[in-house]
């Protein structure tokens, strides 16, 4: 297991940063005071932000990073771009953060298996994932991904072989990371519409894998 060379400390921007990343609620009483007062006062449009939330929770949610995935999977040379310049890549399909963060490409193998945390707040790449997850923002997840990130996983019932390294990547406001799952085992001919479907958010994090075709029509039955 090598945790030393991925994750390194960064500096990171906090006016870029989910500071309610405890998830305790005395923080989100103090969030929500806050709204109400920039409302309050005119600074910020309470539709805009329902609009802005609606967007990312539910029409861009991890179905780009999805689409990002699955064109890695099929196509060898978007595949081999991803992983040297991740941020080109994924512009060209047309998804853009607006935090202007670099992004970063780690791909998951029989023998390496890549986990993205953010030790210090809840620096996370909006634009192919949407929103964070609760648990990616909680102090439980960001000390233990980095201190037991094998038992980080088997409380999402991933378990690996002993022989798989386990690399834990620090994402900040300048560098974000996507995980590239493996590609299920039986899949050769799908197409990247149905590989799309097997990508998991979870997976794109490394906390889990893609689902298998028989595991994707269950879990849209």
């Amino acid at each position: 297991m090598s945790l030393a060379e991925p994750l390194m400390s960064h500096d990171h921007d906090h006016h870029d940063h989910d500071h309610a990343g405890s998830a305790l609620p005395e923080m989100d009483l103090r969030v929500k005071a806050l709204e109400s007062l920039l409302v309050e006062k005119g600074y910020i449009d309470p539709q805009a932000l329902d609009v802005f939330i609606e967007t990312y929770e539910h029409k861009v949610g991890p179905r780009n990073g999805a689409r990002v995935v699955a064109k890695a999977w099929s196509d060898p040379g978007y595949r081999a771009w991803l992983l040297d310049d991740a941020s080109a890549a994924i512009a060209s399909l047309g998804f853009t953060g607006r935090q202007g963060e670099h992004m970063v490409a780690l791909e998951n193998t029989e023998d390496v298996h890549n986990m993205v945390v953010c030790t210090l707040c809840s620096c996370y790449p909006w634009s192919v994932l949407g929103l964070p997850p609760v648990w990616y923002k909680s102090a439980p997840y960001r000390s233990r991904a980095v201190i037991d990130p094998r038992g980080v996983l088997g409380d999402f019932g991933v378990q690996l072989p002993e022989h798989v390294e386990l690399r834990v990547w620090d994402s900040t406001a300048e560098v974000r990371y996507l995980v590239i799952p493996m590609r299920p085992a039986g899949t050769d001919h799908l197409d990247e519409a149905a590989l799309a479907d097997l990508v998991t958010r979870d997976s794109m994090i490394g906390t889990g894998l893609a689902l298998s075709p028989s595991q994707a029509m269950g879990a849209s039955a």
